[in-house]
C-alpha cells in the first residue's frame, strides 16, 4: 500500500459514492513526477545546472552543429514565456555557457549559441542526465519500461 492508496482509501470511506479511481492514477503521476525531478535536479546540480538552464543548453546541443538557434525557435522547444527566456538567456551568457549574435540572415534578430564551454557542460551533464535516468528506471524490467512507454505515449496524446 502506498500513499496514493491511503488516500483513496479515505475518501472511499468518506464519500463512497465517488469513482476516485482517477485520483489514484493522476496522483501517482503527481508523485513520481515530483520525485523524479528530486533526483534529475541534484544529477543536474552536480555540474551547476539546474533543469531550467539544462533545457536551453540541451536544445541547443541536440539542434546539431553549429549549435545556434534563434530565441524564437528555443521559445517554441521549451515553451516557456519570450521573458523567461529571456532571463535564462541573460543567466546562460553571464556564465559563458552560450554568447549572443547577430541573425546574419535578419539584421534585427540574433542567434543564440553554444559556447566550447557550454558545450563541453551539456556533454558531460547530458552523460549524467541518462546514466541517472537508467537509475531512474532499474525497478522496472525492460517489457515493464515498454509498456508504461506506451500507455504514457497513448495518455499523453490526448492532450498534444
Amino acid at each position: 500500500m502506498d500513499h496514493v492508496d491511503r488516500i483513496l482509501a479515505q475518501w472511499n470511506r468518506e464519500r463512497p459514492d465517488l469513482d476516485v479511481e482517477p485520483m489514484g492514477l493522476l496522483g501517482r503521476i503527481a508523485r513520481l513526477r515530483t520525485h523524479l525531478a528530486r533526483e534529475i535536479e541534484k544529477a543536474l546540480a552536480a555540474h551547476g545546472l539546474n533543469s531550467a538552464s539544462f533545457d536551453v543548453l540541451a536544445t541547443l546541443r541536440r539542434s546539431g552543429p553549429p549549435y545556434r538557434l534563434s530565441p524564437g525557435d528555443l521559445i517554441a522547444t521549451t515553451m516557456v514565456s519570450s521573458g523567461t527566456m529571456t532571463n535564462r538567456l541573460d543567466q546562460l551568457e553571464k556564465a559563458g555557457l552560450i554568447e549572443r549574435s547577430h541573425n546574419p540572415d535578419d539584421r534585427r534578430g540574433v542567434i543564440i549559441a553554444l559556447t566550447p564551454k557550454g558545450l563541453a557542460l551539456v556533454d558531460a551533464a547530458v552523460t549524467d542526465h541518462v546514466e541517472n535516468q537508467h537509475k531512474l528506471l532499474d525497478g522496472l524490467d525492460a517489457q515493464e519500461r515498454a509498456a508504461l512507454d506506451g500507455l504514457l505515449r497513448k495518455f499523453l496524446g490526448e492532450f498534444e
